[in-house]
C-alpha cells in the first residue's frame, strides 16, 4: 500500500515528496538544479562526440598503422583513468598551475546577471551579456571533459569498429568501382551506415553522464543534480535521494527511446520495414 501511494502521488500528482534538510518541494529542487546538470551533460557528449567520432572513423581508414594504434591506446587509457581522478588532475594542471580555468561553479560569484532559464550560457546570449555567457562557458570546459572522458574512449572504439564492418559491405566495393570519390563514399555509404551502432552507444551514455556527474560535480563544486544527490547521501534525506533516482531513470528511458526513433530518419530501410 505504502508503494501504491507513493505510485500515485509521483507519477498522477506529480508530487515526488519534500526533502527532509531544506523542507522544500523535491520538483523545485530538481528544477533549480537540473538545468546545471544539463548544461554539463550537454558539454561532455559534445566534447565526446566531436572528438570521438573523426578519431574512430580516422582509426578505421588507417587500419593497422601508426594512427590506429594511438587511437586503441588513447580510448583504453580514456576508460580506465576513474572519472574523478581525472578531474583532479585537470583542476591541478589548468585551474591550479597554469589558471587558464576557473576551478569551481558554473559563474564567477562577483558576476550579476539575470537567470531566465536558469541555462547560464544561453541565459548569457538571451540577456546579451556576452561575459556572461563566456564566464559559464569557461566554467563548463573542464568538468565536461573530465566527464566526456569515458564516453569519448567508448564512442572512438565503437566508431571504429563500425565503419571498419561497413566499408567491407558489397554497396561500398559497388560505389567505389562506379567511380565515386572517396569523400563522397565515405560520407554517403560508410559513415552514415555506420552511425546506427554510434547513435545506439551515444543514447547508452547518458546514463553514464547522469551517474558520474556525480563525482564531477562533487569535485568542481557544479551546483547540479549530482552534487545535490550527494549531500542528500550525506543526509540520509531518503526522500530527496528516491525522487532523484527515480527523476534520472526517467531520464534515461526518454532518451533511449527517442535514440530508437531516431533509427528511422538515419536508415530508411528500418522505416519501410515497420510499415
Amino acid at each position: 500500500m505504502q508503494y501504491w501511494n507513493y505510485v500515485q502521488t509521483t507519477f498522477f500528482e506529480g508530487n515526488l515528496g519534500t526533502s527532509i534538510a531544506s523542507r522544500r518541494p523535491i520538483t523545485e529542487e530538481i528544477r533549480d538544479r537540473f538545468p546545471a546538470t544539463i548544461e554539463l551533460a550537454f558539454g561532455a557528449m559534445l566534447f565526446a562526440t566531436l572528438l570521438g567520432v573523426p578519431l574512430g572513423f580516422l582509426a578505421a581508414k588507417r587500419h593497422g598503422r601508426a594512427l590506429d594504434h594511438i587511437s586503441l591506446f588513447v580510448s583504453l587509457i580514456g576508460v580506465s583513468i576513474p572519472i574523478f581522478f581525472l578531474a583532479l588532475i585537470l583542476k591541478w594542471l589548468f585551474a591550479v598551475e597554469l589558471g587558464w580555468l576557473p576551478s569551481v561553479g558554473r559563474q564567477d560569484v562577483l558576476l550579476e546577471t539575470e537567470h531566465p532559464t536558469n541555462f547560464y550560457v544561453l541565459d548569457g546570449i538571451i540577456t546579451g551579456s556576452w561575459g556572461a555567457a563566456w564566464d559559464a562557458l569557461k566554467h563548463l570546459i573542464l568538468p565536461a571533459i573530465a566527464l566526456g572522458s569515458i564516453p569519448l574512449a567508448i564512442i572512438a572504439r565503437i566508431t571504429r569498429a563500425s565503419v571498419l564492418d561497413v566499408q567491407n559491405e558489397d554497396y561500398v566495393r559497388t560505389a567505389r568501382a562506379k567511380g565515386i570519390s572517396m569523400r563522397a563514399v565515405d560520407s554517403r555509404h560508410v559513415l552514415r551506415n555506420a552511425m546506427l551502432p554510434i547513435t545506439t552507444i551515444v543514447g547508452l551514455q547518458v546514463g553514464l553522464l547522469l551517474s558520474g556527474a556525480i563525482l564531477t560535480e562533487t569535485v568542481f563544486a557544479f551546483p547540479g543534480l549530482g552534487t545535490w544527490l550527494q549531500a542528500a547521501i550525506s543526509n540520509r534525506d531518503y526522500p530527496v535521494i528516491q525522487g532523484g533516482i527515480l527523476f534520472v531513470a526517467i531520464i534515461v528511458v526518454v532518451v533511449n527511446l527517442l535514440v530508437d526513433l531516431s533509427y528511422g530518419f538515419l536508415n530508411p530501410r528500418i522505416r519501410l520495414a515497420g510499415r
